[in-house]
Order: C-alpha cells, then structure tokens, then sequence
C-alpha cells in the first residue's frame, strides 16, 4: 500500500499549498480563481457582441498565459435530500409529509434517469520564475543553465517576491473578468485542498462543496 502511495504522487506535480498559492515542485506558483458564469444565449445580440469584445480585449490585454477550466461532475445531491428528510421528520401535517416523502422518491428517480451535471469554472494564474542566461552562452548552455537553476528556484528568489508578483498577476485576471461581468474569487488554502482531493478522488463523495461565485444570468 505504501508503494502504491508513493508511485502515486509522483505522478502530482503539488509540492505545497500555501498563502492561497499552489506551490509546483519546480518552483512555479498557480492561484486558482473560480469564476461565476454567464447565460450567454439568454442575452440579446447586443450584448453578446458587448460580452465578446470585452473578453478578446481581456485576453488582449494580458502579457502572460492563463489556463481556463470547465469542470463538469455528477451532482451530488445527498446533502440536499437529508435535509428534506429532517424537514418532513418536524413536519406536523401528515399531508405535507407525505408531499415531502413523494417530491424525495421524485428527485432520487429523476437524478437516476437524467444524469445531472454540475459544471464549475476556474482560471489558473500562473507565475514561473525566469532564470536569464549571461550574454554570449550558447544554447546547450543556457538549457543546462536552466536545468539547474529550476530545481532551485525556490532558493533564488524569495517566496514573498513571487508571490507578490503571482498577486499582481491575480488582480489583472480578476479586474479583467469584472469587466465582462463575471464574479470572481480566489480559493484558499483549504479550499484548494478540498478541491485536489475532488479531482484526485473522483468516485468518492466530496468531502465539503466549495463555494461558488454566483453571477447574474
């Protein structure tokens, strides 16, 4: 069991969670921003042609590479049918507990029937440390150069500069996606946690739902 552990996680590229800020064994740091959605059929021309320029002049605008995720599960709803099931327990009327005891048996049926998906938006901003070569090295060098310096980024530049700079990053991102009318939020660290066990766990019962950003539709 625990060989199997250790070929596992060397297939994760995470070394740490930390200050909001997924640390990669390279160095590179990721935030991870989950971002509400919008119903862009429901709008009228107009605005989606507002919508699109807004987003290809936010794409426009940045000077580094972003990474957008639409996770999509199976919607978990146990949460939901235990407190209908603790609703109908301190119900008086029999009536509206037999209504109750109906609508459960019609969701559990439905959810069989239908596969029912729930979908979740993120971007990941990243920051990777750039290591320049000295003028004159050739190529061969300068990949050696990088080789070795990448291991060690961690050593060579501070934690703090980079994660201000990753911060710098974050509120371009998040400034940006106002702009096209989409809320945003940064996970923290528990968050982020729950969220790899989620993806690295996929057929298990989540341990705790995050909390998504709602924007208008």
């Amino acid at each position: 069991m625990k060989k199997e552990s250790v070929a596992t996680q060397q297939f994760v590229d995470i070394e740490e969670i930390k200050d909001g800020a997924v640390i990669l064994k390279n160095g590179g740091l990721r935030r991870i921003l989950m971002v509400s959605g919008i119903n862009f059929e429901l709008k009228s021309e107009e605005e989606q042609n507002i919508i699109t320029y807004a987003y290809q002049n936010f794409l426009n605008g940045l000077d580094f590479s972003v990474q957008i995720v639409i996770h999509s599960r199976k919607l978990n709803i146990e949460s939901y049918l235990k407190k209908l099931e603790e609703r109908r327990e301190l119900e008086a009327s029999e009536l509206l507990k037999n209504q109750i005891s109906e609508y459960v048996e019609f969701i559990k049926s439905f959810v069989e029937m239908n596969a029912v998906m729930a979908k979740t938006f993120f971007v990941v901003v990243p920051y990777d440390a750039i290591q320049i070569p000295k003028a004159g090295e050739s190529i061969i060098a300068s990949l050696k150069f990088w080789e070795k310096t990448n291991s060690a980024k961690k050593k060579d530049e501070g934690f703090e500069q980079r994660i201000n700079q990753l911060n710098q990053r974050t509120d371009q991102v998040i400034n940006g996606l106002s702009q096209i009318g989409l809320r945003t939020v940064a996970l923290n660290d528990e968050e982020l946690i729950e969220l790899f066990y989620n993806l690295y766990n996929p057929s298990t019962v989540e341990r705790k739902d995050l909390k998504i950003a709602h924007g208008e539709n």
